[in-house]
């Protein structure tokens, strides 16, 4: 097994059939401890907690969208709504994505997912050189610029975070 097959198999196996069908070779960083949360990912990886992506679900109108967002930022619904022009949108629930992406939520990657959803990046992913995400798994992250990983999710780059007061 060459090194990128053995990092590949430590990411979900259908995060790592995704990164194999982009041609992408990453690092798949495996914690013994769960990395569910943006500040644990942050903590295990040594990293800015900015530098983390949180691959996120939402409903807008009943139909899922995947919101990438900062560590460091919480999304701002209204703004999400208004981008999208729907009249409603909430969190989805824990069944909602699962069934739309593949993975538990603490584990959703921003790409490789089971369907195909609209894709909606905050601007601020771009003030870093490299972000982190997750690969799949609750214990597994990979790093990438920020660019590049916004491009293979397929997403529309906007400002969707809360405005500190």
């Amino acid at each position: 097994m060459s090194t990128s097959d053995a990092t590949a198999a430590e990411a979900h196996p259908r995060f790592a059939e995704a990164l194999r069908e982009l041609g992408l070779q990453v690092e798949i960083r495996r914690f013994p401890e769960a990395t569910r949360t943006a500040a644990e990912a942050a903590a295990a990886i040594g990293c800015e907690l900015s530098e983390i992506v949180k691959s996120l679900i939402f409903e807008a109108d009943g139909v899922p969208v995947l919101v990438l967002m900062d560590g460091s930022s919480r999304v701002d619904v209204e703004r999400v709504r208004g981008e999208l022009g729907a009249g409603k949108v909430k969190r989805a629930g824990a069944d909602l994505v699962r069934e739309t992406t593949g993975y538990a939520i603490g584990g959703v990657p921003p790409f490789g997912h089971r369907t195909r959803t609209r894709v909606l990046a905050d601007r601020g992913l771009l003030d870093h050189d490299v972000v982190w995400a997750a690969a799949g798994t609750p214990h597994t992250v990979f790093p990438l610029d920020p660019k590049s990983l916004i491009g293979h999710a397929g997403g529309t780059v906007v400002d969707v975070r809360e405005q500190s007061q």
